[in-house]
């Protein structure tokens, strides 16, 4: 093009000039080592459509991976079908998307993961060159909801990827074009979700190798899928449409996916079958409802499911109380002290992003000595930051959050933990505790009145795992203002159910561990009798 060489000459010229006005010499070029521009070629885009002639609309797009064009990215079209375009010497990757005069014909969607310009090339993008796509569920009744391919290629170390994504049920159908890539070096998932009026379907599939695809069918039976069950837990007050969001986790292996999102109703159970190979999954759940403008949201990641297995979430359910997941704890880096404990994790160990409450107060004391107080929703989120003194010194971290009756259960949290600590060069976990409480209870929440009922504890934290020196746990049927001790075997209490009906009961847990770090514990209307 002559845009390559102009400023060459243009520079050259101007050399020139320069050297005659200084000494008026003629200057000698031979010996100077000038940069070549890289070579260009001509690339000549020929497209059909399924008769043999120019489509009736297509897009095509051409990506730079090596060489002095890996930055480009050229989108050539032309009424006739046939584009040009002059591209510097490299490794190129190119899509096309091809699209019929009526859609419902659907779509033909053609990749070519390595175009090497190195010459003058014509590369013709035939759509009878492809093949459909047809995976879906063996349940007849379940209809098309969306879907999505993509690739990605790899060649000198730099990726680029090319993607279709289909929101209706017209086919799909898809072809490889060019020769084969580096082994491995071509990467290919498709993704593609089903719903039927009780059962919905997110159907995965990934591949490596040196090409794209050309067509994929696969029509999935029972027994290949495993089936997640996602429930939102009875509450008063509580009642309306809760949404998820359920897609692979992500990640190098995972590539991208379009994912799904869908309401369901509250309390109810929404059914989901997933496919195993596609790796571990991400799902989210919104309760309806909210504090104000913020939407609380819970998350269990990385689900791993097996085929013919039932995994059930269930949200929203009692007890909630204080749960120390992988990322919460207490740390200090240097003479900062930093909270993280969520107060109101639910039953499953479920932690909200912002969780309904009235009130909520964090404090630390140094010694006995008030250091600093935090409130709000950050507060009722166990989230606090504190700035200490460096010298060693006996710390009482304590956190409270009330919540409205309406709410269901678990009205109130009372939460303390003692520790020493000193100044760190770096991030250090503080030895902090938990208990959780999981008593198997009826699906509105409840347990029966009048029948005793063994309420399985859990030690998380510091004194997991056989540090715990002691451990008390109390029950409670006037909302605390007195205690039953309760014997814990083999990991249970068996608490005595009040006889009345709708009557909530209470559970504390009084700990220290093998180093002498403690913890008390309260959660008001842990649940209620029916």
């Amino acid at each position: 093009m002559s845009t390559t060489s102009t400023p060459r000459r243009t520079v050259l010229r101007a050399l020139a000039v320069a050297v005659t006005l200084v000494g008026g010499l003629t200057p000698d070029w031979s010996g100077a080592a000038v940069a070549a521009e890289p070579p260009t070629y001509t690339l000549t885009i020929r497209h059909l459509d399924r008769a043999g002639q120019a489509p009736a609309r297509y897009v095509t797009s051409v990506f730079g991976i090596s060489g002095a064009g890996a930055d480009r990215t050229e989108q050539p079209y032309d009424a006739s079908g046939v584009t040009t375009l002059r591209l510097p010497k490299g490794r190129y990757l190119l899509e096309s998307t091809l699209f019929t005069e009526r859609p419902a014909d659907g779509t033909d969607w053609i990749v070519q993961p390595r175009l090497d310009l190195d010459q003058d090339t014509t590369v013709t993008v035939d759509a009878r060159t492809t093949a459909p796509v047809d995976v879906r569920p063996a349940d007849g009744s379940a209809r098309f909801l969306q879907a999505g391919m993509f690739l990605d290629v790899t060649h000198e170390g730099a990726t680029r990827m090319a993607s279709m994504v289909k929101l209706t049920p017209n086919p799909l159908r898809v072809a490889h074009l060019g020769p084969d890539s580096e082994p491995g070096s071509v990467r290919q998932w498709y993704d593609t979700y089903w719903a039927s009026d009780t059962d919905t379907y997110a159907l995965g599939r990934t591949f490596s190798g040196t090409r794209a695809l050309t067509g994929l069918t696969h029509h999935y039976t029972a027994q290949e899928l495993a089936t997640l069950r996602i429930r939102g837990a009875a509450r008063p007050g509580g009642a309306g449409t809760a949404t998820f969001d359920l897609g692979p986790t992500p990640g190098p292996a995972a590539g991208p996916t379009i994912g799904l999102s869908q309401g369901m109703p509250f309390p109810g159970t929404a059914t989901v079958h997933v496919t195993p190979h596609r790796g571990t999954w991400d799902l989210s759940f919104a309760p309806p409802g909210g504090d104000g403008a913020r939407t609380n949201r819970y998350f269990a990641n990385g689900l791993a499911l097996r085929a013919g297995t039932t995994t059930t979430q269930t949200f929203e359910g009692p007890v909630l109380g204080p749960a120390l997941t992988d990322r919460a704890g207490v740390e200090r880096d240097g003479d900062t002290i930093t909270a993280n404990l969520p107060l109101l994790a639910d039953g499953d160990g479920h932690v909200p992003s912002a969780p309904s409450f009235d009130t909520a107060y964090t404090a630390l004391h140094r010694d006995g000595a008030l250091i600093g107080t935090r409130s709000g929703a950050d507060a009722a989120a166990g989230r606090a930051a504190f700035t200490v003194p460096a010298a060693p010194a006996s710390y009482r971290l304590a956190a409270t959050v009330t919540r409205r009756a309406a709410t269901g259960a678990t009205t109130r949290v009372n939460a303390s933990w003692t520790f020493p600590s000193a100044a760190t060069t770096g991030p250090t976990p503080l030895p902090v505790s938990v208990v959780r409480f999981s008593p198997e209870l009826n699906p509105d929440g409840t347990a029966a009145a009048g029948s005793p009922i063994r309420v399985p504890v859990t030690v998380q934290g510091a004194a997991a795992n056989g540090r715990v020196r002691s451990l008390t746990v109390s029950m409670s049927a006037d909302g605390g203002a007195s205690w039953t001790r309760l014997p814990v075997d083999a990991g249970a209490v068996t608490v005595p159910n009040p006889a009345a009906a709708d009557t909530a009961v209470s559970l504390r847990a009084e700990l220290t561990d093998t180093e002498g770090n403690t913890l008390d514990q309260t959660v008001v209307d842990a649940y209620r009798t029916h």
